[in-house]
């Protein structure tokens, strides 16, 4: 496996890329913005396809660089159904699996630092975000925080954990790596309380400076989606009650960008044709399975995902490759619920 972890020196944010091996996916956790540049540059010298990124909360000490990774590399935008942030390409929830090629991370929700607090664990570590750090945890006085939540997901989801388990949090400001789940029990001193109510007396007198930057990073980060009005200027999408009159016309071919996972979460729209995203390139070029359908029928490609943001990016790469006919569900699948259009399982 491929594993570094990253340190931004300004915000003390650590940064994780992770890769089952070289020429392969890759998924980055926490980025920030400042580094992107160096990011892409380390997926490019280990040959590594960048396929997701994603935040383990709604940070306010730094702007996160998801919405510039995304830019870069295309890949999908993630974050936890929680999330207040305006557009990401999926969202997940507790019990979900985030993956890719070779990997797969259990998702636990462990809200109490923000209300949209997930932590990420593979088989042999866990990835806290702000939750539990090393030999501390996460302030819980702004951002929808609750220090009884943070408690409960402490306690009763985290170190339920095995004892040997990593600890890979989102900051440190000691110069500490990484920990184990042992290690926080016995010696994290926020943790050597008796009871919920102790915690949360502990956790509300600590009366901490607000952060730096959480007047520019918190707004600057709930707007991190593609902005699909510009495909939507372009001619080239439709919305939910648009796309509704268009399922099941003979020259209209809907396709599915999510993964498998979504899909059997979501159902699918009736008649749809399944192309994951991270599958999109080769099949749009010249050749490829969607490039030869549309020049074979001249029919119209509507593509589809969650919230619209991969199928937006999909019809600009569509278009770019000579598809004329692509356009997509602005909004998506949320969208088309929201206009209660049918679903069916996949």
């Amino acid at each position: 496996m491929i594993f570094r972890q990253l340190y931004d020196g300004v915000s003390g944010t650590y940064t994780y890329l992770i890769a089952s091996r070289r020429g392969g996916e890759a998924l980055i956790i926490d980025p920030v913005i400042e580094k992107v540049e160096r990011y892409v540059q380390l997926v490019t010298e280990l040959d590594l396809k960048l396929v997701k990124a994603v935040d383990t909360h709604l940070h306010a000490d730094h702007i996160t660089g998801l919405g510039a990774l995304r830019d870069h590399t295309h890949c999908i935008t993630v974050m936890g159904e929680h999330s207040k942030v305006d557009v990401v390409s999926m969202r997940i929830a507790e019990g979900d699996k985030l993956t890719i090629e070779g990997l797969a991370l259990d998702v636990i929700y462990t809200p109490g630092h923000t209300d949209d607090s997930y932590s990420f664990r593979m088989s042999d570590r866990v990835f806290t975000g702000d939750t539990l750090l090393i030999r501390g945890t996460g302030r819980t006085d702004f951002q929808n925080g609750d220090p009884r939540a943070q408690y409960d997901s402490i306690f009763n989801k985290l170190l339920k954990l095995p004892e040997e388990t990593l600890v890979f949090p989102a900051h440190d400001y000691k110069g500490e790596t990484s920990s184990t789940i042992g290690e926080e029990k016995a010696f994290n001193p926020r943790l050597q309380v008796k009871s919920m109510d102790a915690y949360a007396e502990l956790m509300n007198k600590l009366n901490l400076p607000n952060p730096k930057m959480m007047d520019v990073a918190v707004p600057a980060n709930m707007k991190v989606g593609f902005a699909q009005e510009a495909i939507a200027q372009r001619g080239w999408s439709v919305n939910a009650p648009q796309a509704l009159a268009l399922v099941g016309q003979p020259d209209v071919v809907l396709i599915d960008l999510r993964e498998r996972s979504e899909r059997e979460k979501q159902g699918v729209i009736p008649g749809s044709l399944h192309a994951p995203y991270p599958d999109l390139a080769a099949n749009v070029r010249r050749g490829g399975m969607l490039h030869e359908l549309a020049t074979a029928t001249g029919k119209r490609m509507l593509f589809y995902c969650a919230f619209g943001e991969r199928s937006a990016m999909a019809v600009q790469a569509a278009q770019d490759a000579g598809i004329a006919t692509a356009c997509h569900i602005h909004g998506g699948i949320d969208a088309w619920k929201k206009a209660a259009g049918p679903l069916a399982p996949s």
